[in-house]
This record gives C-alpha cells, sequence and structure tokens, in this order.
C-alpha cells in the first residue's frame, strides 16, 4: 500500500518541510507554508522508467528554426508583448484581478485563431458553456473551429487534447483544475503545481500553444507556488483600474522575448479594443491653465507615451498632513516633496499633497520626476505651466537634473502630438525637430523656464 504522509510546503519556493515553522527554512518567507497531503503517484514508475522517443537526444544542428517561430494571434497588442506571437510547445500563464478582462482577451485570440484554420479548444472550467457562449457572442467570436469543455479533472483534459490536437488551448483557470490521484483539493498548493508540470509536458510533446489563466493575491502577485511561475515560459500581467476602460498587458517573464514592452487596450462593449496611439486617449479631457498640471513624456519599453500628470496641494486640518499618490510611488512622492522644499524653498508643512498619473497608468520610471515636481510647485504657487510644455527628466537629491533615457523618442512623441515646448535636463540628447527645447542644470533652473518662478530663488 502506497503510505501517505503530511508535508508543508512552501508557496514562495515550493520547498517541503515536515513541520509547521513560521519562516521557510530555504527562501526565508513568513507565512508562506501550508499543509499538503503527498502520497506516491501510480504512475510515476512507469513515467521515469524511460522516455519517449520523440525526446532521444538530437544534433542541435538538426533542428528547423522554423518550428519555433511564433505565431501571430491577430490581436497586435498582444503579439507586441509576446514578441510577434505564440511559439507552439509554449506555455503562458496570464494572471490579473478579476473581472479585468483576461477571459475576454484570450476568447478573442482564440476566435481569431479558428479563424485563421487552426483548431483551438478553450477549457473553462469556472464558467457553464452557455455563460462562454453568451461572451462570445457579443464578442463576435462564434467560431465553428472553436471547441468548448467545462471539465475540470485533468485527465479528462488531457485525453481531450489527445483527441481533438489543437493548435491552442486555453486553461481558465489553472486553480480550478484538479487530478484525481493526488488527493488534494482543488487550488491547493500540490493540485496546482503537478497539474501545469503535466500540462507543460503535454504541450512540450504535442507542439502546442497553451495558456493558462492564474488568480492573483489581495497584493496583485499570482497566487499558488512560486515554482508555477518558474515553470512556465512566459508570465503575463494583464493590470487597470477597475473604473477606468485602460488595460495594460505587460510580460513578467518572456523565454523567447524582451520582457519591456506594453500593451494597452480600451476595455469597450464590443470587447477589447488595441489603442496602437493611447496618448491621445491620456490627453483627451485635459483642461488647458489649470495649476498642478502638467505632461510627461515616459517610455514604455518601446512605446512613448504622454500621460498628464495631476497635483494638488491644500491646507489641511490634520496635525500629520495627508501624502497621497495615485499611479506614483508613495516613496518617491516623499523624497520629491523633500526635494522642493531644500533645494527649491517651497514648503508643503501643513498641507495635504494628492499626486495622480490621470488615466490608470503607473508611472515606475524617474524620468517622470521633474514633471511630478512641476505640477507640485505649480498647485502650491497658483501658477499653472503652460498648456504646450512638456518635463521630462531624473531628478536627484542634491537639486541636480539627470537625463531620462531616449529622451528623442519621447520629445519626438511630443512634437507628433502639437507640443512645443520642452523642458528637459541640460545633458540630454540633442537633434530632437519640431519642438523648442529649454535645458536646465536644476530643479530651481526648471522652475523658471516652467514660469513658476519668475526668478532663480
Amino acid at each position: 500500500m502506497a503510505r501517505i504522509r503530511t508535508v508543508y510546503r512552501c508557496t514562495e519556493c515550493g520547498a517541503a518541510n515536515p513541520q509547521w515553522v513560521g519562516r521557510c527554512p530555504s527562501c526565508e518567507a513568513w507565512n508562506s507554508l501550508v499543509e499538503e497531503v503527498e502520497s506516491p503517484r501510480p504512475s510515476a514508475a512507469g513515467e521515469l522508467a524511460g522516455f519517449p522517443a520523440a525526446d532521444r537526444p538530437v544534433r542541435i544542428t538538426d533542428l528547423d528554426g522554423l518550428d519555433g517561430s511564433p505565431r501571430p494571434t491577430g490581436i497586435g497588442e498582444l503579439d507586441r508583448v509576446l514578441g510577434g506571437g505564440l511559439v507552439p510547445g509554449s506555455v503562458t500563464l496570464l494572471g490579473g484581478e478579476p473581472g479585468i478582462g483576461k477571459s475576454t482577451l484570450l476568447l478573442e485570440a482564440l476566435a481569431n485563431q479558428a479563424r485563421g484554420g487552426a483548431r483551438a479548444l478553450y477549457i473553462s472550467a469556472e464558467e457553464s458553456k452557455q455563460q462562454v457562449r453568451n461572451r462570445a457572442e457579443r464578442l463576435d467570436a462564434l467560431v465553428p473551429n472553436l471547441w468548448l469543455t467545462t471539465d475540470t479533472v485533468l485527465p479528462n483534459i488531457v485525453a481531450a487534447i489527445g483527441e481533438l490536437t489543437p493548435e491552442l488551448v486555453v486553461v481558465d483557470s489553472i486553480q480550478t483544475i484538479v487530478d484525481p490521484e493526488l488527493g488534494s483539493a482543488p487550488g491547493s498548493v500540490v493540485q496546482v503545481r503537478e497539474c501545469t508540470h503535466r500540462l507543460v509536458r503535454e504541450a512540450k510533446q504535442r507542439g502546442i500553444a497553451i495558456l493558462l489563466v492564474g488568480h492573483v493575491t489581495k497584493d496583485g502577485a499570482l497566487a499558488g507556488p512560486r515554482v508555477l511561475e518558474h515553470v512556465v515560459d512566459t508570465v503575463l500581467s494583464f493590470e487597470g483600474e477597475r473604473h477606468h476602460a485602460l488595460r495594460l498587458l505587460r510580460a513578467v517573464k518572456h523565454r523567447f522575448g524582451s520582457t519591456n514592452e506594453l500593451g494597452l487596450f480600451e476595455m469597450t462593449d464590443a470587447g477589447l479594443v488595441g489603442l496602437p496611439d493611447p496618448s491621445g486617449l491620456f490627453l483627451a479631457d485635459r483642461r488647458d491653465g489649470i495649476a498642478g498640471s502638467v505632461v510627461v513624456p515616459t517610455v514604455e519599453g518601446q512605446r512613448p507615451l504622454l500621460v498628464e500628470v495631476q497635483a494638488l496641494v491644500a491646507p489641511s486640518p490634520l496635525a500629520v498632513p495627508r501624502r497621497s499618490a495615485q499611479g506614483f510611488d508613495q516613496g518617491r512622492l516623499s523624497l520629491l516633496l523633500a526635494v522642493l522644499e531644500q533645494r527649491a524653498g517651497l514648503s508643503f508643512a501643513g498641507t495635504d499633497v494628492y499626486v495622480s498619473a490621470v488615466g490608470g497608468v503607473r508611472l515606475a520610471e524617474p524620468g517622470s520626476d521633474l514633471a511630478v515636481c512641476l505640477a507640485l510647485a505649480s498647485s502650491l504657487t497658483g501658477h499653472a505651466v503652460a498648456a504646450d510644455v512638456v518635463a521630462c527628466g531624473e531628478i536627484g537629491l542634491g537639486g541636480e537634473l539627470r537625463q531620462a533615457a531616449q529622451t528623442p523618442r519621447r520629445l519626438a512623441e511630443a512634437a507628433r502630438l502639437g507640443f512645443k515646448h520642452a523642458i528637459v535636463p541640460a545633458s540630454a540628447t540633442n537633434g530632437v525637430t519640431g519642438i523648442h527645447v529649454e535645458r536646465a542644470r536644476t530643479l530651481s533652473e526648471a522652475l523658471v523656464l516652467a514660469g513658476i518662478y519668475r526668478s532663480r530663488p
């Protein structure tokens, strides 16, 4: 009889421990050990006895490089992030908050593949067939070559893949798939890990692309064991504010290309629509002549974006004034406020400070520092920055301005959208036409150029 034992496995690194402890001995993560029941799989010995002929060693020069070429999904923004499309034999994990549009995005990708003549299989383990059918009708994704099953049992799913032999498979979601041989509850660490390993093996052996949907925790991280991210080829993050139509797709891990690309979508009644030119959406409702508003040309991957930064400084009745940032790092905001006070002579004592990146975008790069400082100073003094001005640059602790990466590309995008002036660090690259570039060495000089100071303090 197979011996069953209980172990405590870390959800971060997957290491096993014979008893529960507060801190994982392997990765030192706190409160990450969960109990699971282990029992030897009956088929394990048979699987290890040998390997199929397809897995035998071959000369690397005998392999055809075209077999690993990505196949476009038909969704331009998704293909941009994936570096051209899905690679046969790859496994991609897509994570995002509930209701953000993961199922909608993947159903559209499946429908596009089916229209192109490929067989596509959608395994909906969370919704009924009628629910998926209603969504497909709304998205105009009712395609005969798109197959659907709602089975949650792993052996049945593997059998369906073997019978249908599709080119693309979507599993929505991996946390609901269960292998009866494991004896654990669906969604447990051992179930998620072992089911993912089995699907990865199927993808590699059959040369099909598999997309897995993963749940996320309250902090936005992928739920389940950390080994789930290690075993797949690509990890995608689908982000966005629930009350905004904008959706952002990023690659956290990608074995077949860059992780610097960004895909942008707009959620509409007819599904997700790609935004090849998103700057117009971000600036569509901007009002001119308002103090505390500055436009920053930022770069996400290889894509330049123009984003409006808004700041509001108001008297505070509280003993400890508020410091709030939306779409911008809270710690970075505190640092910039300190630089403004010490290096530019602006006092924010006794005031509440609010900073927001309009449109649901998150400004993570330091090149947005100058725009945030100008917006804060503008709101504090009541002097509005001209509507045709953009600003970009990193700010050091000494109040000096440092150039941001790919400045010419940022300014070229600003010129294309009709901006006439740009405030940049003195060391920024030359060679931009169509926009008047004004250079500053320090934050104080930039405040003068923006019209916030009449003369250098």
